[in-house]
């Protein structure tokens, strides 16, 4: 043998043990696919829900689409006690929100105590402060969903920019002089 051939015998053999390894790692099995799928969920989550978006597009059975607006992402706690006070408030603001082309507040509502009736006044206020209010009577003791149009705050002739919403329990609208209203899922629905 001569140098040529030993140097395209060794090249071969290089070249042939090389080829193996590649097929081998072609060859090594992908996730299986219950693993494969949980990791495209979770991407699709983190992608869709890390985004920290305020809007939620709610789909229904009729294949209408709400655009909802959440104004409070967490839980309220409206915890009243007349002992001196007259008024417990929880108010949000608004930053001079543009909530012209939506029709509906919406927000779940309960109250602490089942044995106590008492209403929730929730009140707008715009950039001209004009004011308008509408109650809840009689707040459940368990939660409940309500859904109140945004034409029942007659008052307010503008709502291109909104300073304020708030919750409120009066003395004279409960029967106990204290207790705790909870708050969640407030939102305005176009």
């Amino acid at each position: 043998m001569d140098k040529k051939e030993i140097y395209e015998h060794l090249a071969n053999i290089y070249l042939d043990a090389s080829s193996k390894s590649s097929k081998k790692k072609r060859r090594s099995k992908p996730y299986p696919k219950p693993i494969r799928n949980t990791i495209l969920v979770g991407l699709l989550l983190i992608l869709g829900l890390g985004s920290g978006a305020a809007y939620s597009h709610l789909n229904y059975r009729n294949q209408k689409t709400l655009t909802s607006l959440f104004l409070y992402q967490d839980a309220a706690k409206l915890n009243f006690n007349f002992d001196p006070a007259k008024k417990e408030t929880f108010s949000l603001e608004l930053k001079h929100l543009n909530l012209s082309k939506y029709k509906t507040l919406s927000f779940s509502a309960r109250k602490g105590n089942p044995k106590d009736t008492l209403a929730l006044k929730i009140e707008f206020v715009n950039r001209f402060n004009e004011k308008a209010e509408v109650y809840i009577k009689d707040v459940a003791g368990k939660w409940t969903n309500h859904t109140i149009d945004l034409a029942r705050f007659a008052r307010i002739n503008s709502w291109d920019q909104m300073k304020t919403l708030s919750f409120s329990v009066e003395e004279w609208n409960a029967k106990e002089k204290s207790g705790i209203v909870y708050i969640d899922n407030i939102r305005i629905d176009k």
